[in-house]
């Protein structure tokens, strides 16, 4: 699963612009992949026991957050995506508990993390956070209701 959301990424990130037809299914793959993340989103809390660091479903929910990025950097696909109900609030919501859980114990979320060996600049949920902030503010650009929301 994770190979096959890097692999849609690298598609969605070649796309600048899609034809309409192709908009379509984009659309489409678009709501799927969202409510895969609205999901699944608590899945990467799993993360913070070093135990769980390379749980598949919190892997796959770190991929995901990277497609939506991805297409809602694109303008084509971003007014779609903005319109999606419960993708921003689950967004704002995994970050503050994300942010919480950084808060109570040093883990990958914690905003001092020291990171004292190479294995936790590889840890997948490096910039999680940062990417949960990114999908936040494109689903909010030039968006007067979502800009209201958060």
């Amino acid at each position: 699963r994770v190979t096959l959301l890097e692999l849609l990424m690298a598609t969605v990130s070649e796309q600048s612009s899609v034809p309409s037809e192709e908009g379509k299914v984009f659309e489409k793959h678009a709501d799927f992949l969202a409510g895969c993340f609205q999901e699944n989103c608590g899945a990467v809390l799993k993360l913070t026991a070093a135990a769980d660091a390379e749980d598949e479903e919190a892997l796959v929910t770190i991929r995901l957050l990277d497609v939506l990025c991805e297409m809602t950097s694109n303008p084509g696909q971003l007014q779609h995506l903005q319109t999606l109900p419960g993708l921003l609030e689950t967004a704002i919501d995994t970050l503050r508990i994300t942010h919480l859980a950084g808060k109570q114990a040093v883990n990958v979320f914690t905003a001092t993390h020291a990171v004292t060996g190479q294995e936790e600049i590889s840890h997948p949920a490096v910039g999680f956070k940062s990417h949960l902030i990114r999908l936040i503010g494109n689903l909010c650009y030039k968006n007067k209701e979502n800009q209201d929301k958060v």
